[in-house]
């Protein structure tokens, strides 16, 4: 499948700039959930109700659901690799994995993109760019949680393993969704939140038996909003960026989440911004710039 794009304007820039913010302001709503509720359960209500919710809206515009065949397929592994596998192996992974080295490990998520990408789609293909952008991200991310945070690796191979390997569940996810492109928005999403829905509401049954919960109002309020913003609007973003800029200019959103979370942790928790997340945010958004120069026709890179 190939995509006509244009250089990155400052649409596609406020796309994803809007896209980090709203995973990062995810952080604040799981924090507030997670103290109630179960991870499993968080994951697979925020994915149920987010369909329940996008179903009418989807109807209102006169879309339906995908019609049974192959995409059905594409949808699935979208829905496995991009919310049901990762949101368990992170969910799992952090029991033990500070928040600092995830991450980091998370920041992994653009370096495999770029090389997926090369590999197995015809016009994204690696540039000398791209690389020493992903860099400029990776640095940024590592100024902003601290070298010492490195300083773990290998403590708990496991879980640590967990989330690397959500990062390239992510990255395998990004080439998938983009066969998904061509679809009518509303109905590719709505049939992303059911596919997921699916996946991941049984094992929540099983293992959280979510009737016996009494959840606060306020932890309910944040499984709405982490419904509506990260995951629902989240999701139609996602499929924006990649029909205008494709999955490496989308994979640098894993550099941004973390700035965009202390940020969203400062208005809504009360926290504290460190001065070096200013700094590791220029680090990241010159990253991203330099990962969209191109090269002069002729070279090689």
């Amino acid at each position: 499948m190939s995509l006509t794009r244009q250089t990155p304007d400052l649409t596609d820039y406020l796309l994803l700039v809007s896209l980090a913010l709203l995973f990062g302001l995810s952080f604040a709503f799981t924090r507030v959930a997670v103290a109630e509720l179960p991870p499993l359960t968080i994951a697979s209500g925020r994915l149920l109700l987010a369909f329940l919710m996008l179903y009418p809206l989807m109807r209102l515009r006169g879309q339906k659901m995908p019609p049974a065949g192959r995409v059905w397929l594409a949808i699935f592994a979208a829905g496995f690799f991009g919310n049901a596998l990762p949101f368990t192996l992170i969910s799992w992974g952090q029991m033990r994995v500070e928040a600092g080295l995830t991450a980091i490990f998370m920041a992994i998520m653009p370096l495999a993109t770029v090389l997926l990408a090369h590999v197995f789609t015809h016009d994204e293909k690696l540039t000398r760019w791209k690389v020493i952008g992903v860099l400029f991200g990776l640095v940024g991310v590592i100024v902003l949680m601290g070298v010492s945070a490195l300083n773990a690796v290998g403590e708990d191979l496991l879980r640590q393993g967990a989330i690397l390997a959500s990062a390239l569940s992510y990255s395998v996810n990004a080439l998938i969704t983009r066969k998904l492109t061509h679809l009518p928005r509303w109905s590719t999403m709505t049939a992303l939140m059911f596919a997921s829905s699916i996946l991941l509401v049984p094992a929540c049954l099983l293992f959280d038996s979510p009737w016996q919960l009494r959840p606060s109002w306020e932890a309910l309020s944040a499984l709405i909003a982490l419904a509506i913003g990260p995951t629902a609007i989240a999701t139609v973003m996602i499929l924006v960026i990649i029909s205008r800029q494709g999955v490496s200019f989308l994979s640098q959103i894993n550099f941004m989440v973390p700035v965009f979370g202390m940020i969203a942790g400062v208005l809504m928790l009360g926290e504290r911004l460190p001065a070096n997340a200013y700094f590791a945010l220029g680090f990241i958004m010159a990253g991203v710039a330099i990962s969209r120069l191109r090269s002069p026709v002729g070279s090689t890179a």
